[in-house]
């Protein structure tokens, strides 16, 4: 699980402390982007409709393989 956490944080995948609504998971995509964490919420509803009841999938293993900042 380090090794996924680490590969992550190398791309710039970190859930922040602030800007959080849940779990950061959004947040931290839209900083990776460099796009808003609205923005980022918005789009990553938008393409979870795609695929419906991924979003309880998605999220809540992004929640836990993206690690937090310290």
């Amino acid at each position: 699980m380090d090794s996924i956490h680490q590969s992550l944080a190398r791309q710039g995948l970190i859930r922040p402390q602030q800007n959080r609504l849940i779990g950061g998971v959004c947040a931290g995509i839209g900083r990776r982007f460099g796009i808003g964490p609205w923005t980022a919420r918005i789009l990553f509803v938008l393409l979870l409709m795609v695929v419906p009841g991924s979003q309880l999938l998605i999220y809540p293993a992004l929640w836990i393989l993206m690690p937090a900042e310290h």
